[in-house]
């Protein structure tokens, strides 16, 4: 498969025997050629990166070209973030240059962003400016696109909710600790960020009960970062991990607890979940609790009962999760299918009468 000029950060997410996978599969002529306007990395990065490996490496499989630039003729171009810099390598302006150029491609806009997740004041006006030069728009949850249909998006255009899944590659439950009564009980939680609206109040209060003696034989687990002004007093804690690495630390607990506001569909539960774990979670958590409440007890002031109830009902929300768990797999094929239908359906528009 050709990859174009993105052949070399391709090379290093993915690895040699990934490229060389996708080459088999279209060796000369790709299925069909697509932007993302984002580089995506092997660091700890947050869920968009994430999002990012798992398409590149889904789609190079089925034999599309795919690239990080609008060099060339492009059949498609996906807009991960608006904001350009860093990782993200052109913006809106530059796809309504192209588009002009090459009218017939076509533009998916991925939204799983909004300024209520971070009490910031920019990112829905971002969103709804680059909105303006797509074809078709992907919300991660119900939450979000009704948040932004309340703002600014018109509902009646092209749009769909396709949910986050994680690379079941690396999350997953096998090998993963079994909570056992009079052991301990093992909570966990994972964020990149280090904003209050992520739940460290919560994660503090827990951190206190433990000390307390209110939550006996229980242990808090915080990977990652948290706010400088916390000092655990119980808390075992890790530092950021991604991979592998992650997910070996999330399967040695037994639930996730998220206590994050108004996220719009985060990944840091989707991991623990596929990993086997029930989730504790904050009923104002948006898009979270549209997957949580399948396999989780929630809470909005009482956290401590809610983990009191996940640990009495631990058995019964694991056989939960274990068959509802969000899936990577499931979510890379329904945004291929949403590519493939874009793109078919422009040719078949454009095609003379």
């Amino acid at each position: 498969m050709r990859l174009g000029p993105a052949g070399s950060w391709l090379r290093r997410v993915l690895g040699a025997g990934s490229l060389e996978h996708g080459a088999a599969a279209s060796p000369d002529a790709p299925v069909a050629r697509v932007a993302f306007n984002m580089r995506p990395t092997s660091s700890p990065w947050g869920g968009g990166n994430q999002w990012l490996v798992q398409m590149v490496r889904s789609l190079s499989a089925r034999g599309w070209a795919v690239s990080d630039n609008l060099d060339g003729v492009l059949d498609a171009i996906v807009i991960v973030d608006p904001r350009v810099g860093g990782l993200v390598t052109f913006g809106p302006e530059d796809i309504r240059d192209y588009r002009r150029r090459s009218p017939r491609v076509v533009c998916l806009h991925r939204i799983n962003e909004c300024d209520a997740r971070k009490a910031t004041t920019m990112m829905d006006g971002l969103l709804a400016e680059a909105n303006v030069v797509t074809d078709f728009t992907v919300f991660v949850s119900d939450w979000l696109r009704d948040y932004h249909v309340s703002r600014w998006f018109d509902g009646s255009r092209l749009h769909a909710v396709i949910r986050n899944g994680a690379d079941p590659a690396i999350f997953h439950p096998l090998g993963a600790d079994l909570f056992r009564v009079g052991t301990p009980f093992r909570l966990v939680t994972h964020h990149w960020s280090d904003n209050w609206n992520k739940g460290f109040d919560v994660y503090r209060e827990v951190d206190g009960l433990i000390a307390a003696g209110r939550l006996p034989d229980t242990e808090l687990w915080v990977i990652g970062r948290w706010p400088s002004e916390i000092r655990w007093k119980a808390a075992r804690t890790h530092a950021p991990a991604t991979g592998t690495a992650l997910a070996s630390l999330l399967r040695r607990c037994h639930a996730y607890l998220t206590a994050s506001r108004s996220e719009p569909g985060p990944m840091h539960p989707v991991e623990g979940a596929q990993c086997g774990l029930p989730i504790v979670y904050h009923e104002d958590g948006g898009g979270l609790v549209e997957v949580s409440r399948r396999y989780g007890v929630g809470f909005r002031d009482d956290v401590r009962t809610a983990i009191l109830e996940t640990r009495e009902r631990w058995a019964e929300l694991r056989a939960q999760v274990l068959e509802h768990a969000p899936s990577g797999d499931a979510m890379c094929v329904a945004y291929a299918r949403q590519l493939q239908w874009l793109c078919a359906t422009r040719a078949l528009a454009q095609r003379p009468s």
